[in-house]
Formats: C-alpha cells, structure tokens, sequence
C-alpha cells in the first residue's frame, strides 16, 4: 500500500512539474493569418485512430509552441513545449468523441520572449473509419547506383511503432513490389533483385520461393496484384533498364527493353498467358484485376528505340476480359484510355476495391513516374467512364505510387512535394463521390527532426487489415539456399 501511494504521489508530482513549467500564454499579440507549421496540418481530415498529429512551428526561431485543441463534440486537449507532442491515447479519446466532427486548433509561439496566437485552424474527423491496422511500404535510399540497405516495413497507424518484415541483408539483393491481396497480409508477394533474384509468395502460412526468371517468361516477375480470389496473381515480366539525363533537371529515366503480362495460378504454379498480352512490338505493362475479378487492367505501348525515343513512348491503360473459374483470358482488348489522345501516359493504375473508380497517374512519357516532377494523380469513374485530375492530392513534385484502403474511402500515396528529393507518404480521404480531402503528411512523434534525419525514402506503399506475420529470417535462408520452384505454362 505505502508503494502503490508512493508512487502516486511520484506520478502527482510530475504531472504538476510538467503543468508548473508552463508558461503563461498572457496578452499575446493577435496574427490575423493561419500558423506556419511542421508538417501543414491545417484543413485536413483524418480517420479516427490515427497517430497524434504532433507538429513544429515551421520557423527554427520558435522558441515554444503552445495548443489547445478543442473537439466539436466536446473534449479539449492542451501541450507546449517544443512541438506539439499529444498524448497518444488522450489523442485517441478526443477523436473518437468527435467521430463525424472536428477539431478546432489554436496555436501560439513565443519568440524572442514575445507570443503570437494565430487564426484558428480545423481538422476534421471523417465518419468513415479507416479500417486498417497500418501501412507496409519499402525504405530506400533517394540515389540509383546500386542497392546497399533497403528493406519492407511495417507501420501501426494508431502509433508511430515502425518494423521491418524483410531486409535486403537477409538476402544480399533487392526487395520490392510486395503486394498483398485487398490490404490482407496473409497473401503477400514480393520480388527479389541480384544474385539471389526470387518471387517470395506467402499464401495463408505457406511460402513458395518461385524462380523469378525462366526461358518462357522472358523477364522477371514484377508489379504484382492478386485476384480478390486469391487463386490468382497477374505479373508483368520485365527486362528493366535505367539511364541517366546529361542535362536538364531530370536526373534518371526508367525503361524496358521488353515486357508481357502474365496471371500466376499459386496452386498449380501455372503461368496462363495470351497473344493478347505478349503481342511482339509493344510492351505490356503493371496489370491489376477488377474489384469483382473478371477484367484485368494492363498498360500498353508500341516498343521504341531506348533510350533515344524515351520521350515518345506513352503508355495506353487497356483492359481483357478474365474468367475465374476457368482461368481464361477473353479474346479482345478494349482502349480504356489513349495515350495519343490525351498527350500523356498512363501509369499505376489501381482499383477501388468497391468497384467504383480507378486512381491512376499521368506522366508525360513512360511508367515510372517517381521521377517526374510532372507526374499527377487522375481518377476514372468506372460506371461513367468520366475522368478528372485529382487536383486536391496533386503538387509541382512527383505524386505517384498509391494504393486503396479496403473500404475505398482512404488513399496512401507517394509525393516528393516536401523537399524536392526524398518521397513521402501521404493520406487522404475520399467521398462517395470521388471528392478527396486536402492529404496529410504521415504522422511522426517528432515530425521535424523525423523528416530532416531520415536519409531513405518511402515507395511502394499499401494498407494492411493485420500485423504482417512473415519469418524473415527463414525466409532469407529460403532465398539464399538458391532452392527454387519452378513455373510452367
């Protein structure tokens, strides 16, 4: 007993030193202007759950940040110090309250000994929740010489907790394209570069090392997308290459020298093609299935000289009819959208797993939009056909590589918008209407000093329903053994 009220009075006294240290906010000059702040956090929409949305004063100069957070519902949180560094689970409780409403935020800084409160700001809480338990993406250096330290994490959205599932020490080569099936982890697939070069398939507690490359494919396995049965799992086979600009403020382009498109069956270890896909000239690229599973999305472009004609090949998004049940291919192929038409390519192409719309980019030539600064998001209404720039998501930088939430209301994806450099992930909402909410950076417990330390971008990023329970360090033994299952058409 004496313990337990020793400790008390500890935990009394420390939450009265943290309030006694507060400075008073008395008389402070009135800016008729929103705060600047680390990350831009005003106006946003955000689901119940998510991490703090902690924050700095985005000049260096700010002395102390002081917030009070008011919910629409009820509740009110106070910090200063630094940033803005919210209790997790009072964060948790305030926005659970306010489901359906909104923060509203009033900030001060004190500088040189003088505060300043600014015009207040609102977050909204959507009533959609996210349904997700976090983010897996891939940790990569910003340069393109060679792979030294890469690897697929994991992060829980309710916290700033982040782990790897698969580093590229484990293996001695390069992890990318993991895929799971609708956000679940329990199918999973990603690719493996170098010496030790696989397809790691991960079917409900069974993994599968494929050989990546064989005479028949003609490239490795690549950008993968499960059927929503997962009995399927179309590849692209690329001979991938990479060249560099002289001038000009492009540093790289990415190409292929050829690539098909192909449906993996993971029971039988079938390689299903068609004529339809592998048709010589052109190149087949990046297919997705439909959210019902019986049209496969695919890009398509006639082949060029690379990389002298880089700047002429645009790709067009196609689709082919699919038939589960007996593993079939239809026998046209339908223009969804022409490259020629719009002046553009087509790349990323991803469903909303309602069946609704199809987000994609739009680059000036080629797929792999990470480097090209005019690369933005577009979406297409599938029952319309209707298509229009996602204005609310897109920058002057890079914005690419997303994917959906399960329940079709949430985005993540890849934006260089911050520094020029490094990509990032952001979130953001998205109406029944197709209407997206102003996205959000994703938040970090010291987002400055987070950001400004870290040396590796984020790519490739997806929701996960569950904690991805993966044995890496089998799994690397698996693919350094160089034992390997073989494909066959």
């Amino acid at each position: 007993m004496m313990r337990q009220t020793m400790r008390y009075l500890a935990l009394t006294l420390v939450a009265v030193t943290i309030v006694g240290c507060m400075k008073r906010v008395d008389h402070p000059q009135m800016v008729d202007e929103l705060p600047s702040i680390y990350p831009d956090y005003t106006g946003v929409t955000i689901p119940v759950g998510i991490a703090p949305l902690n924050f700095s004063a985005a000049d260096d100069e700010v002395e102390l940040i002081d917030v009070r957070v008011r919910g629409s519902k009820g509740g009110e949180l106070h910090v200063q110090g630094q940033w803005a560094d919210f209790d997790i689970e009072e964060w948790h409780r305030l926005t659970g309250q306010n489901q359906g409403g909104r923060l509203t935020l009033t900030v001060a800084m004190l500088t040189r000994n003088v505060w300043r409160q600014y015009k207040d700001f609102h977050i909204d809480i959507s009533p959609e929740p996210l349904g997700e338990w976090g983010l897996t993406y891939r940790r990569i250096a910003p340069g393109y010489e060679t792979y030294t330290w890469m690897g697929l994490f994991q992060r829980d959205l309710s916290t700033f907790k982040e782990t790897p599932f698969m580093l590229s020490t484990s293996i001695v080569g390069c992890v990318n394209c993991h895929t799971s099936r609708q956000t679940d982890p329990s199918r999973m697939v990603f690719h493996v570069r170098g010496k030790n070069s696989a397809t790691v398939v991960q079917n409900e507690g069974r993994r599968e090392i494929l050989r990546a490359v064989n005479d028949s494919l003609g490239g490795a396995m690549v950008y993968p997308y499960w059927h929503p049965s997962g009995n399927y799992c179309a590849f692209s086979t690329n001979d991938t290459q990479q060249s560099f600009h002289a001038s000009g403020p492009k540093r790289i382009e990415v190409f292929d020298n050829h690539s098909d498109v192909v449906v993996y069956h993971a029971e039988s270890h079938r390689i299903i093609t068609s004529p339809l896909l592998s048709a010589e000239d052109w190149s087949e690229n990046v297919p997705v299935f439909s959210a019902d599973g019986r049209t496969l999305f695919f890009l398509t472009a006639p082949q060029h000289e690379f990389p002298r004609d880089i700047k002429a090949h645009r790709y067009s998004l196609c689709r082919i009819g699919f038939d589960p049940q007996t593993g079939t291919f239809g026998e046209r192929v339908d223009t969804v959208i022409n490259a020629e038409r719009v002046g553009k390519s087509v790349t990323w192409p991803r469903p909303s797993y309602d069946g609704r719309w199809l987000l994609f980019t739009l680059a000036d030539y080629g797929y792999f939009s990470v480097w090209h600064d005019e690369s933005d998001q577009f979406l297409l209404d599938l029952r319309t056909g209707d298509v229009r720039e996602l204005a609310e998501l897109n920058s002057p930088r890079a914005d690419s590589y997303h994917n959906w939430s399960v329940n079709s209301r949430w985005v993540v994806f890849t934006s260089r918008r911050d520094d020029g450099l490094y990509t990032r992930l952001y979130l953001a909402a998205i109406d029944s209407c197709g209407h997206a909410a102003k996205p959000f950076l994703l938040p970090q417990r010291h987002p400055k000093e987070y950001y400004r330390n870290s040396m590796y971008s984020f790519n490739t990023p997806d929701f996960t329903l569950t904690e991805v329970d993966f044995d890496a360090q089998a799994a690397g033994r698996e693919i350094r053994s160089r034992n390997r299952i073989d494909t066959h058409m």
